[in-house]
């Protein structure tokens, strides 16, 4: 896309994917763009796991109660982790980063969608976090964000409709509740 806020309006959440794979190629462009993603103090405190094998995929599916579902039909998976010695702010940093990926994406053509990991669980109780590093090996040190999935999209949705935003939700100067 030649513009940003074009792009933004296409960048819908990607739940259902063609059994289609993703080039060696777009894999590449969507790495370069996270790891292009700022991070305080340039600590760079984010990693990346890429997940692309069925059984894998269909295993971290499970990892919350609801919402994983898509992780099992995407053609990949990048988990977003971080060292957070590396920076105090590392939230921050891999929800940037996890961002990234997922605009260039949409500007690839593929679909994708955000899959909260952090503060959440299972069906059974257990933290998803623990269950995400348990089957990927991630050593105790990192944190688990997010995983991005990505995809060929089955269906496309219409773009944000800028008649429906919601600017009441804009303040000038000081916040004003009877706007």
């Amino acid at each position: 896309m030649d513009n940003l806020l074009e792009l933004l309006r296409h960048r819908r959440s990607t739940r259902k994917f063609m059994e289609t794979e993703i080039s060696p190629e777009l894999v590449e462009k969507l790495m370069q763009a996270a790891l292009m993603s700022p991070a305080s103090k340039s600590s760079n405190p984010w990693q990346f796991i890429l997940v692309d094998q069925r059984e894998m995929l269909s295993a971290l599916s499970n990892c919350k109660k609801a919402g994983s579902k898509p992780i099992e039909n995407c053609s990949l998976a990048v988990v977003v982790i971080a060292d957070p010695e590396k920076s105090d702010v590392w939230v921050e940093d891999t929800s940037i980063a996890s961002i990234y990926l997922q605009l260039e994406a949409e500007d690839l053509g593929l679909g994708s969608c955000w899959i909260q990991i952090r503060n959440r669980q299972n069906a059974e109780g257990e933290d998803s976090e623990v269950v995400v590093k348990r089957l990927l090996e991630i050593p105790d040190n990192f944190r688990v964000e997010s995983i991005i999935v990505i995809g060929m999209k089955e269906v496309s949705k219409s773009p944000y409709d800028l008649d429906n935003l919601s600017w009441e939700k804009v303040h000038i100067g000081k916040f004003n509740i009877n706007e």
